[in-house]
C-alpha cells in the first residue's frame, strides 16, 4: 500500500479501489467504568472497519485541553475536562473506506436521548454528559486527534484475508 498525507491523516491509495480513512475513537471514562469497551470494539469490527491502534491511557489535563481545544470558552468546557480526566479511556485508531462516517453512524447522535436504537449511544447512553464514546467528526479532525494520542509506530495498517467480502477491495 502507498500512503499520502491529506490534511494530517494518512490516506491509503490503491489504484481504483476505495480510499481508506483513519479515525480516532475514545471509549470514554463511563464506557470503561461500565465495561462497555468490548461492546464498542465488537460493534465497530462488525461494521467492517479495522482496528489499527489500541491503548488504555489516563488523559491528563494538558492532553484534555489540546483534544477539546475547539470547546474552550463554552459553558460545558470545565465539566468536560473533569469528566475526560476522571478515569482511564481506551484510545483506538480505526481505518477503512469512509471510516469517519461509518464510525459516527455506529456511535449515534451526541445526545443519547436523540440517538437511534441500534447505535452505541442509543443502546447504552442516557445522558449527554456521559455519552460513552468519542469519534472524530472529519478526516481533518481525525488527523489532528490521532497525532495527539498515537505515535505513527503504534498504528498498524493491515488487510483481512476476506476484505473483499466487506469492502469490495
Amino acid at each position: 500500500m502507498r500512503y499520502i498525507k491529506d490534511n494530517g491523516t494518512r490516506i491509503s491509495v490503491r489504484g481504483d479501489g476505495p480510499v481508506t480513512e483513519r479515525t480516532l475513537v475514545l471509549a470514554k471514562p463511563d464506557a470503561v467504568a461500565r465495561g462497555l469497551t468490548g461492546e464498542i470494539i465488537s460493534r465497530l469490527e462488525a461494521r467492517g472497519v479495522r482496528l489499527a491502534g489500541l491503548k488504555m491511557i489516563w488523559i491528563d489535563e494538558d492532553l484534555a485541553k489540546r483534544h477539546y481545544s475547539a470547546h474552550v470558552g463554552k459553558p460545558f468546557f470545565e465539566g468536560l475536562l473533569k469528566y475526560i480526566t476522571s478515569l482511564p479511556v481506551v484510545a483506538m485508531v480505526w481505518e477503512g473506506p469512509s471510516a469517519v462516517s461509518v464510525v459516527r453512524s455506529t456511535m449515534g447522535a451526541t445526545n443519547p436521548a436523540q440517538a437511534q436504537p441500534g447505535t452505541i449511544r442509543g443502546d447504552f447512553g442516557m445522558d449527554i454528559s456521559n455519552n460513552l464514546v468519542h469519534g472524530s467528526d472529519s478526516v481533518e479532525s481525525a488527523g489532528r486527534e490521532i497525532e495527539l494520542f498515537f505515535k505513527e509506530e503504534e498504528i498498524y495498517s493491515w488487510k483481512r484475508p476476506h476484505e473483499k467480502y466487506i469492502t469490495g477491495e
